[in-house]
């Protein structure tokens, strides 16, 4: 989702400059099953160009045409596409996810010194985890929508766009349960003699992947990390190998040796790496300079062989692995998929990381018998102030 508010940021400065109104639609909740999930953004220029998406493709050409009088009348609107009903004619679309789902539509007006993007632009390019929220009144579609007016980075930025009071007190309280819990929300509060509801949106950074070599079978794996909107960091100690035009989508290449490389990044909860120099002596020195951060994925391209060996030596070095640390590192790195080309091996490893990120097990989905997303931010919980 990171890879989305990205495009959307860039797709926003650019219909600036050009005079195009814009508006956001976002996803603030989900009743039953829906493609999409609360938090998922799409912006919406005057001439009708999309960046981002809110469903399927089926949800887009409405909200559209809603967004377009959302952006003439400068007011926020809430739109709800009820799916429960097998009959999708009803509304219009051929949806077929059985769900209810609600988009709240704001138009990003220049009269707006701050808005939605001008939030996340301040944020682009940082490693910062951020809460953004929104505020919306699913009971009173016809009242004014408040929209996003809410967002704090864990590096210390805020932008609170509230009245003190007890409502900004309790969802405050709750952006912080947020962040600790590193998930999403979505909760109603009493205000006033009304309720108001918060989409309490926790975004991570994009993920980094550290890549330790240059050779073409490092190719295919930074065009897949660059679809996903991961950060690709490359390096080599081979001049001729680690040069930027062999890997226009890299984040970074780098040009150093073993100990040097933690010079160029700083790992972090979302940092990935994956040794694949075909130099023995490359990767276990980094694999030792890697193993007291902690990173939760460090995938060892080779045969199961090779790491023991290279665990081996490290601890007769004076670097044992903890069990906690081995269970972070994986080798053979990949998902067993069948891979041989090295476009399928890199499929395979991406795969892998992308599993271990996200805590899943990389399984089948037929075999799992519960729902695909995490529910619990669908309901809406009540709190009292």
């Amino acid at each position: 989702m990171q890879k989305e508010l990205e495009d959307i940021v860039k797709a926003y400065l650019a219909a600036s400059q050009q005079g195009l109104q814009t508006a956001l639609a976002t996803v603030v909740h989900v009743e039953g099953s829906a493609y999409r999930q609360p938090g998922a953004r799409m912006l919406i220029t005057e001439n009708g160009a999309l960046t981002g998406a809110i469903s399927g493709g089926c949800l887009e050409g409405d909200a559209l045409r809603k967004a377009q009088l959302a952006m003439l009348q400068q007011q926020p609107m809430l739109v709800t596409y009820d799916t429960t009903d097998e009959d999708d004619a009803v509304i219009g679309v051929g949806l077929g996810c059985n769900g209810i789902i609600h988009i709240l539509l704001e138009p990003l007006g220049p009269h707006l010194a701050l808005n939605p993007l001008t939030l996340l632009q301040q944020q682009a390019g940082s490693r910062d985890t951020t809460v953004m929220v929104t505020l919306f009144r699913p009971q009173q579609r016809s009242a004014p929508q408040p929209g996003t007016c809410i967002l704090i980075t864990d590096g210390g930025e805020r932008q609170v766009l509230m009245e003190d009071g007890p409502l900004r007190t309790a969802i405050l309280t709750d952006v912080c349960a947020a962040f600790t819990a590193r998930r999403s929300a979505v909760k109603t509060y009493n205000d006033g003699p009304d309720q108001i509801t918060a989409l309490i949106a926790w975004h991570p950074p994009a993920l980094q992947l550290l890549i330790a070599g240059a050779g073409n079978d490092v190719r295919p794996l930074v065009k897949i990390a660059s679809v996903l909107g991961w950060h690709t960091i490359v390096v080599d100690g081979r001049p001729a190998y680690a040069q930027a035009q062999r890997f226009p989508e890299a984040t970074r290449v780098i040009v150093a040796k073993p100990v040097e490389v933690l010079q160029h990044l700083q790992p972090d909860d979302y940092t990935a790496a994956v040794l694949m120099t075909h130099n023995y002596n490359y990767d276990i020195a980094l694999l030792t300079a890697l193993l007291p951060h902690h990173l939760r994925y460090t995938g060892v391209l080779g045969p199961a062989r090779k790491l023991q060996r290279m665990l081996q030596e490290m601890e007769e070095a004076g670097t044992a692995a903890s069990p906690e640390q081995r269970a972070r590192i994986y080798g053979p790195a990949g998902l067993d998929i069948g891979a041989d080309a090295p476009e399928e091996i890199a499929l395979s490893i991406i795969s892998e990381v992308k599993a271990v990120m996200a805590g899943a097990a990389g399984d089948s989905l037929r075999n799992n018998p519960a729902a695909i997303h995490q529910r619990a931010h669908q309901q809406i919980i009540q709190q009292q102030l």
